[in-house]
């Protein structure tokens, strides 16, 4: 890929560090949809009301360079894209494209946790202070229930001021991952540990180190081992740089003064690592969602501790929909009906993952620009728009 800058140097560089800040406090952009074939795969049927979906979505002023759609129903998968994956090549989206999958990480923290749980090496009520005594004082009542489904009222790590100064300054600073709690270490709780939701990336750093904790094994490798062997993921990883593996969906900050501004490798994964730092393919999203809201990775047990959910807690961005949060998970009930999975959002990323609870029918939807309430709200509220429709088909069949 060419790291050239698009622009003045100064004006790149002042981009990057927003593109850290609001992510971490949270060409032909008209070109042709084209349905992608990838082996087997069936062609969607051209010009349908899906296809111009996205294609008036890249064409909006504000809108993603491009956005690659995984339909999946048993063994029919139907692959749309608008747009392109890299505006100097020009190329179209693929389900092999490498990508940040952003917040959606968190859904894997989950799934390493609960099957951790099946295994009798954490239980939902251990708390911090049994399993990870080193941790402040006031953080020891805090249980692994409360962590996953985010009432645990530990502070936001990635929203304390030292975090960001560090990061809005070097992007691509190298952060010892296993070390980001002890930017919020003096801080308060901001609740009573289970009295109310409120969506925090400590959560996720949290049931690592639990993770790690309970086994005296790395993370990286609990999740080869529980998550992405298990499901035949062979293109998801979990690493500390900034690098992404080729080929990759670049993605993009849209600045209005000189066009897209390529961010896929502006920031460093350690900044985020289990609550973000996830790099996988659309491809390897449908293997994950499907097993990870269908059941094929925990017990029926530990699934129906999962799927006890909390009206009205907003995954980060909101999908489509209302939204409710269960362990690790959130249901997605749309004017067609139920999907469960998660969302996430970085610089140059938008994800959303669901399926319904058999596992059979999934959805990946990926755009390359990040959005959410507080950058990009009209987006945000045509992208929600969009995926509930992409749900609606899927419900359908």
């Amino acid at each position: 890929m060419s790291r050239r800058p698009y622009g003045h140097v100064g004006r790149f560089r002042s981009s990057l560090r927003l593109a850290a800040a609001t992510a971490v406090c949270g060409a032909v952009l008209g070109a042709p949809v084209q349905p992608a074939q990838a082996g087997a795969d069936r062609n969607p049927p051209p010009g349908t009301s899906l296809h111009q979906e996205l294609r008036e979505l890249v064409d909006r002023p504000d809108g993603p360079p491009g956005v690659i759609a995984v339909l999946r129903d048993g063994e029919r998968t139907e692959v749309y894209r608008a747009g392109v994956a890299d505006v100097e090549s020009g190329r179209p989206p693929r389900a092999t494209d490498h990508m940040r999958i952003a917040s959606v990480a968190k859904a894997f923290s989950g799934a390493v946790a609960l099957r951790l749980v099946d295994r009798g090496r954490l239980h939902l009520d251990d708390t911090i202070g049994e399993v990870l005594p080193g941790q402040p004082t006031a953080w020891q009542r805090v249980t692994l229930r409360q962590l996953l489904n985010h009432t645990s009222g530990l502070p936001d790590y990635s929203a304390s001021q030292g975090f960001i100064d560090i990061i809005s300054e070097d992007p691509r600073h190298r952060f010892d991952s296993r070390r980001l709690l002890e930017f919020v270490a003096d801080d308060d709780l901001e609740f009573r540990p289970g009295s109310r939701y409120q969506y925090s990336n400590s959560d996720n750093i949290a049931i690592a180190l639990m993770a790690e904790a309970a086994t005296g094994r790395r993370y990286e490798e609990l999740l080869r081992e529980l998550v992405y062997e298990p499901l035949g993921m062979d293109a998801t990883s979990l690493p500390q740089g900034y690098r992404l593996p080729a080929p990759f969906l670049h993605g993009y900050q849209l600045d209005p003064q000189v066009g897209p501004v390529d961010v896929s490798e502006a920031v460093s994964a350690s900044g985020a690592w289990a609550a973000g730092g996830i790099v996988s393919t659309p491809k390897d999203l449908t293997a994950f969602i499907r097993g990870y809201a269908g059941g094929a990775l925990v017990s029926d047990r530990t699934r129906r501790q999962q799927f006890t959910f909390i009206p009205g807690a907003l995954s980060q961005p909101p999908g489509p929909g209302r939204t409710e949060a269960g362990l690790a998970i959130y249901r997605y009930t749309t004017r067609c009906g139920a999907v469960y999975g998660h969302t996430g959002n970085t610089p140059g990323y938008t994800q959303l993952v669901a399926a319904t609870a058999d596992g059979r029918r999934s959805l990946t939807f990926s755009i390359t620009t990040q959005t959410a309430l507080n950058n990009n709200p009209d987006l945000l509220a045509r992208v929600r728009e969009v995926q509930e429709d992409f749900v609606c088909a899927l419900l359908r069949r």
